[in-house]
């Protein structure tokens, strides 16, 4: 088993940013939402810049024609689910 350490703070293999990336992950700070990735050190970002390249990405295609609203739908992690408190409170 051969594995390539993109960061080597976190043990994060290019293959875990691929797979990310293939989820749809499309910038080192989304791959650093979910891995941790280029947060210590931060001298695996451009790596990671590497792995993602300027390819197609869902993400990125619905912000450029402005439908930001659908991107954080497809996103949980961009809209913070309510507490408790708050969901008593509605």
């Amino acid at each position: 088993m051969n594995r390539v350490y993109v960061c080597s703070c976190f043990g994060i293999t290019d293959k875990q940013v691929k797979e990310h990336a293939a989820a749809g992950a499309c910038t080192p700070r989304q791959i650093a939402s979910v891995t941790k990735a280029g947060t210590d050190c931060g001298s695996c970002v451009r790596t990671i810049q590497g792995i993602l390249g300027r390819g197609a990405c869902p993400r990125r295609e619905l912000l450029e024609k402005g439908d930001a609203v659908s991107v954080l739908a497809a996103d949980p992690e961009a809209v913070p689910a309510p507490t408790p408190e708050l969901a008593e409170a509605a």
